[in-house]
């Protein structure tokens, strides 16, 4: 096997890692990881673009499974799973400044989970109180549980050595 063919198998495994670990925190911890008022423990995860970009795809279809998983509406497994998507290609490109990493992730289900608890769930509170609740939600996971992550992650430099970034 190549050095080429070693990286992109390394990022096919990564991908498919934090994918699966979303996944499972998703679906474990499925009473808070959906509704209203929530705090998806696996939203720490979008910490992981400061470590690789393998953490775009892997947070992407994590989502994807997790909220098909958990029983979600096609549209909320479409539509949030694209605001995982966009936090995490965003977190990606701020990964200079870890501090700054999970701010796109927040932002974006902040301004799109919303829309879906209304239009889709058809929950009658308004989508500004909304955006506060899923704002909270997310800055509870993503820098409460997500920095904890990094910071132990950031011990660890091995776990992610020879890879594309």
């Amino acid at each position: 096997m190549n050095k080429t063919d070693k990286k992109i198998t390394l990022y096919i495994v990564q991908s498919a890692m934090i994918s699966a670990v979303y996944v499972a925190l998703t679906v474990i911890f499925a009473p808070i990881s959906f509704g209203l008022i929530q705090v998806r423990i696996a939203e720490a995860l979008c910490i992981m673009p400061l470590f690789t970009s393998a953490a775009i795809p892997g947070l992407f279809i994590g989502c994807l499974l997790g909220n098909s998983a958990g029983g979600a509406a096609i549209y909320d497994v479409v539509f949030g799973s694209i605001a995982t998507l966009i936090g995490a290609f965003f977190g990606y490109l701020l990964r200079a400044n870890r501090w700054l990493v999970p701010i796109p992730s927040i932002i974006s289900n902040m301004l799109i989970v919303p829309f879906i608890l209304k239009y889709v769930y058809m929950v009658d509170v308004p989508i500004i109180l909304q955006m506060l609740y899923i704002g909270f939600g997310e800055t509870i996971a993503c820098y409460g549980l997500g920095e904890l992550l990094g910071s132990v992650l950031l011990k660890h430099p091995e776990l992610f050595k020879g890879g594309s970034d």
